[in-house]
């Protein structure tokens, strides 16, 4: 077997579910799980007719490319929705369907890094917190993940100009996740070309994760991409840059598994490649209902709302108790526990049959701390009136802790 399993940490699910192991919650309380990032807003209904409309493509073999259809239809969402020149994306060679953006984080790590044949291993960096992804597949690939702070002090995007010179020598790629997971930050143009031009210097590539993009706050300043900070600099090759984007937050999609990679020309070409081999395309039905997706933005305006709302009432419950930042996009909230994170999380399913995310399980302890310490994630992923249960809970279970302290 791989040595290099034996170096995985537990999936944050996993230890989860261990945290809550043997704990009877009370039966009077229905159950509210706000841990796992699961979009729970209906799947547009038109995209379920496009899959069955398509059923009977499951005949054929999908190829690893995908459709024209699909890939144009990717592109010209792209240029619209990060004002990109049009016809600035070729559909053939800058755009590849890829089964979740899960999946193809995944597989473009392992055909990013190339192993060094000594003892010092090549180094991906990634913020912390993170999507447990960019660790597991680093060290799957042979490589030393480096992790880069998000905190307070860095309106929790990760300060590139922390990381020693030394590091970024050794730096193969470099993971971007905006809007952030958990912390719902978004990094801004200055500071994804900042990084543009430190992949130049180092020659490292830039994967940014941007699943979250179109859950955002604001409806009037949508988050930038990446390939926007390379068009704002003059490039048009997006040259060590590539872009992942899914269906599961945007469209509710998240048993579709269906999502995009972007950017870069001769890096797609040597992934599609890869991708030959590792056998991951697309089923046609998923590859059809996924163009009626990237076509339509209406349902997205609708979802945006929704999740609007539900910020907006539990915001107004929890801020008396808890301290957060406020998030521009994602649909997570950060906030500090009063108590140890994992204690918070077991306490709170145990007195009032609620399931949050304890924040170190998303985060690694570095030499100057734990960004996930005394945090949890909150997934404001149910209906708003179960949110909204949820956060008058939360706030109850916070009052016992205040009320315990003082007898």
């Amino acid at each position: 077997m791989n040595t290099n399993l034996a170096l995985l940490q537990a999936y944050p699910f996993e230890r989860l579910n261990q945290l809550k192991a043997g704990i009877t919650p009370p039966a009077h309380l229905t159950h509210i799980s706000l841990s796992i990032g699961e979009p729970k807003h209906p799947a547009p209904k038109f995209v379920k007719q496009a899959l069955i409309k398509s059923i009977d493509t499951l005949a054929h073999y999908p190829s690893t490319r995908g459709s024209i259809e699909l890939r144009t239809a990717i592109a010209q969402w792209l240029e619209q929705r990060f004002h990109l020149d049009k016809d600035s994306l070729d559909p053939e060679s800058q755009i590849l369907p890829v089964c979740g953006t899960r999946e193809a984080i995944f597989a473009f790590t392992q055909a990013v890094i190339s192993p060094n044949n000594g003892s010092t291993k090549p180094i991906v960096i990634t913020p912390n917190p993170f999507y447990q992804i960019y660790e597991g597949s680093a060290i799957l690939a042979g490589a030393e993940p480096y992790y880069l702070e998000c905190n307070p002090e860095n309106g929790f995007v990760p300060d590139l100009n922390s990381v020693p010179i030394a590091i970024w020598e050794r730096c193969q790629l470099l993971h971007l996740c905006s809007p952030g997971n958990p912390t719902g930050a978004v990094m801004s143009i200055a500071q994804m070309q900042h990084a543009v031009h430190l992949a130049d210097q180092y020659d490292f590539v830039i994967a940014s994760d941007e699943c979250y993009s179109e859950v955002y706050l604001d409806e009037r300043n949508p988050p930038p991409g990446l390939l926007e900070a390379c068009q704002k600099m003059g490039r048009t090759d997006s040259a060590r840059c590539v872009v992942f984007h899914s269906l599961s937050k945007r469209s509710n999609l998240p048993g579709l598994r269906s999502g995009f990679v972007a950017g870069d020309e001769s890096i797609l070409k040597q992934f599609f490649n890869y991708r030959t081999y590792h056998g991951c395309s697309m089923s046609l039905p998923v590859q059809i209902a996924s163009t009626a997706a990237w076509q339509d933005e209406n349902h997205t305006i609708e979802n945006r709302t929704l999740y609007r709302e539900k910020f907006s009432a539990v915001t107004d419950i929890l801020r008396s108790c808890m301290s957060f930042p406020e998030p521009e996009a994602s649909f997570y909230l950060w906030p500090e526990t009063p108590i140890d994170d994992m204690q918070f999380a077991k306490m709170l399913y145990s007195q009032q049959n609620v399931t949050l995310l304890p924040g170190q399980f998303l985060s690694r302890q570095t030499p100057a701390t734990n960004p996930g310490l005394n945090r949890v994630r909150i997934a404001l992923v149910a209906e708003i009136n179960e949110c909204i249960e949820a956060a008058l809970r939360i706030k109850q279970f916070i009052s016992s802790l205040d009320t315990s302290k003082g007898t």
